[in-house]
């Protein structure tokens, strides 16, 4: 079912545009209503997944400490940084955009058959630093209980976030019910059309220019590298997996390595931490859709600090389709002042154009691993001399 989600949505999303008249209000209301609940149920457990990710990774990381460790997590998270630091500029742009939404006239937008929310257990901030310093601390222990925890952890994760995977048909088709009702959704599918082109062009220009520049400006060793990434892109596409994804792109990032060893331990390392292609989509849909709801622009200084947020959620991200949006939703509420209908339709959007996310983020993985090779190589020869 995972690989078939985008088309599942676009099914959806064309069965509510074309059976709208024939769904009574109340059924709208209740859908609605399903969507909200969903989506409550969800911000509820999302102390626990940010928690269980953050500690498995930190405990992997401290547990197989290194000087390569240190220094490809270093580079990860520059790069994470980099990447989502210059999609800023082009969320600027995307921002002068004419993407004003105008609920008519005379309707108050379709209202939920109920409401209710759950607390929260913990802010998401505090789920962060200490899944991460508690990951650190117990991988430095290296006992197997923590071993064990953790495990634990990520197969209760997994489960969770598996089953939230089957419930986004109806949590988006009650969002589409209320976006077709309020007259906004022909001009938000002729808007996005523009905007996915856009962070395709920004994706996939960084990353090539990244292999340009890796291989040094020869056409030929670019050609190359790409041609090697190539079955593990398309991969990345159909199957919208990084980590199903890993043995192609393992294959192609030690083609294009000098030490094969090194690439083929960079890519299992990063496959679920370095995502470029997330680190452009979201914040370039996170613009318009704050452009679509009139929000006002981002200062460059608390973009900076979403960022900061952002980079660090990169470590909590699951690797299952869709999850790259799910662990970004509390950070784009708290920074960025995303509301519920804000928050579902960024979630749509993101499943929807997954399969050129993670053909980004497998490229983009591959161009890392080939940095990494570079930048290590050159790092052993000088402790050699």
């Amino acid at each position: 079912m995972f690989r078939k989600m985008p088309f599942i949505l676009v099914a959806v999303i064309l069965a509510i545009l074309v059976l709208d008249p024939l769904i009574s209000l109340s059924s709208k209301q209740i859908l609605y209503a399903i969507s909200l609940s969903i989506k409550s149920f969800i911000v509820f457990l999302l102390p626990i997944i940010i928690f269980g990710l953050l500690f498995r990774a930190a405990l992997n990381l401290a547990h197989h400490a290194t000087r390569v460790i240190g220094l490809i997590l270093i580079g990860v998270c520059c790069s994470n940084f980099l990447s989502t630091f210059l999609s800023h500029y082009v969320g600027i742009w995307i921002y002068q955009f004419d993407l004003s939404i105008l609920i008519p006239h005379g309707s108050d937008g379709l209202k939920a058959a109920w409401g209710w929310e759950l607390p929260k257990l913990i802010p998401n901030q505090v789920a962060m630093f200490s899944g991460l310093v508690l990951g650190i601390f117990a991988g430095l222990v290296k006992g197997d209980i923590t071993i064990r925890v953790a495990e634990a952890l990520e197969m209760i994760i997994s489960k969770i976030l598996t089953s939230f995977m089957y419930l986004i048909p109806i949590f988006v088709a009650g969002f589409i019910v209320k976006l077709q009702f309020d007259g906004v959704i022909t001009m938000i599918i002729k808007d996005y059309a523009l905007i996915l082109a856009i962070i395709a062009l920004a994706q996939f220009g960084y990353i090539l220019l990244a292999y340009f520049l890796l291989s040094n400006g020869r056409a030929g060793e670019f050609l190359q590298s790409l041609k090697n990434m190539l079955p593990a892109a398309v991969s990345g596409f159909s199957t919208m997996s990084s980590a199903a994804s890993m043995p192609l792109t393992i294959i192609g990032a030690e083609n294009n390595a000098k030490d094969k060893d090194l690439a083929g331990s960079v890519i299992p390392a990063t496959v679920n931490i370095h995502l470029i292609g997330d680190c452009f989509a979201i914040p370039i849909f996170a613009y318009a859709v704050l452009k679509n709801y009139g929000m006002p622009e981002p200062t460059l200084m608390s973009y900076l600090v979403f960022t900061l947020y952002f980079v660090l959620a990169k470590f909590s991200v699951a690797a299952i389709p869709g999850g790259g949006i799910i662990v970004m939703l509390p950070i784009l509420e708290a920074y960025l002042g995303f509301n519920t209908d804000m928050m579902s339709l960024i979630t749509a959007l993101y499943i929807l154009f997954d399969p050129v996310i993670t053909c980004a983020n497998v490229l983009g993985n591959g161009a890392f691993a080939k940095l990494m090779d570079r930048v290590l190589s050159r790092d052993n020869k000088m402790l050699e001399n």
